[in-house]
């Protein structure tokens, strides 16, 4: 089934069942009619067979597989219409066999090419001859003009696979203009990548340099014109950060978030977003802003060993104390299962070292205790 399928369209099979329709209301109408008696528009017919249904409907059937080879469907349509005119000699044909030629010669025009054109051509005018030549209403006088009829058909399917054809090549030459389009595009991004690289260096190179002008200049100075100069330090320092942080989220590329870097206000929704529901964070002391370096390992620290820490049973405990010289931190909960603790733990403790901090992590029965201290000057 899957072979005699194979290739079939159901457009194919809706051209197809209109034309076995009507082979078959017009030959169940000749049978059992009376056989050499003339009806009353004058038509004589040679049989009256059963046989007669059958053999009407094989050739508009066959049109389903057109598309393998539209000249093998008109040959095998034109075999079998010249069997039935030797079979049941005259009987009317025109009513379904001419349409079946003219949506042949159509899709003849709409399949080939060349040589092969004419030769679907030729198979077409066969099977008007074979449709014509016994039959009893029509007849041959008309021949002629089905013949042409058919030639037109022929031309307009070659005019619609012209334009299909020209429509799929303007297709294909969009989409590698598209393409064409997007790799100039790219390179236009790689050359301002480049370009703003070169501009990060300049950058840098004469931020530096003021920076260590200012610095030097202020080595010999009174205390008043020191703060001020450190002061004026400190503003170019930002001003240079700044402008940093635009020409590298250019850089990157996308949609770069240029916000100001993760404090321990956020802790909450680090919570959250670990997947951290019964997740509890609390805070002593007397909460201040602290400067941002701190604030950001203090989060960096918390981040690190959420990520090895919490089940879907058991809380996670995060309490933050603000002392007087100090901001000290208290991780505790379950371990999670397969977690790469001693990695967490060497990251989280490289970050408290980097504000001459501390960190001390035991760990007992799946269960792990952290607690971390971070200097703040007063």
């Amino acid at each position: 089934m899957y072979v005699l399928l194979r290739g079939v369209r159901p457009l194919d099979v809706v051209i197809a069942v209109p034309l076995v329709i009507l082979a078959a209301l017009l030959a169940s109408v000749q049978v059992g009619a009376p056989v050499g008696v003339p009806d009353a528009d004058g038509v004589i017919i040679d049989s009256n067979s059963f046989w007669i249904v059958p053999l009407f409907v094989i050739p508009p059937l066959v049109v389903v597989w057109w598309r393998r080879s539209v000249i093998k469907v008109t040959a095998v349509a034109t075999t079998v219409m010249a069997l039935h005119d030797l079979l049941f000699g005259h009987l009317t044909r025109c009513g379904s066999g001419l349409p079946l030629a003219f949506v042949l010669a159509f899709l003849v025009g709409l399949q080939l090419r060349g040589r092969d054109l004419w030769v679907g051509y030729g198979v077409v005018a066969l099977l008007n001859v074979a449709v014509l030549v016994f039959d009893s209403s029509a007849g041959r006088d008309i021949l002629p003009a089905t013949l042409a009829i058919s030639l037109g058909l022929v031309g307009l399917g070659f005019l619609a696979q012209s334009r299909t054809k020209m429509a799929q090549e303007l297709k294909a030459h969009n989409a590698e203009l598209q393409r064409l389009r997007d790799q100039n595009a790219a390179l236009e991004v790689s050359g301002d990548r480049i370009r703003l690289s070169s501009d990060l260096d300049a950058l840098l190179d004469q931020h530096l340099s003021e920076l260590a002008a200012i610095a030097d200049a202020g080595l010999d100075v009174d205390p008043e014109d020191a703060r001020r100069r450190l002061a004026e330090l400190e503003e170019r320092s930002r001003d240079t950060l700044g402008r940093m942080r635009e020409i590298v989220g250019t850089l990157r590329g996308g949609e770069v978030a240029l916000s100001p870097a993760p404090s321990v206000t956020q802790l909450d929704a680090l919570l959250t977003r670990e997947g951290h529901r019964n997740g509890r964070l609390s805070v002593e002391g007397d909460p201040r802003v602290l400067p941002p370096s701190i604030e950001l390992s203090a989060y960096r620290i918390v981040e690190h060993l959420l990520a090895v820490l919490g089940n879907d049973d058991e809380a996670v405990d995060v309490r933050m104390t603000f002392a007087d010289d100090a901001l000290e931190l208290s991780i505790t909960g379950p371990l999670t299962r397969g977690a790469d603790v001693d990695q967490a733990v060497s990251r989280a403790r490289e970050r408290a070292r980097l504000q001459d901090g501390t960190l001390d992590v035991k760990v007992s029965r799946g269960h792990a205790r952290a607690r971390a201290q971070i200097p703040v000057a007063v």
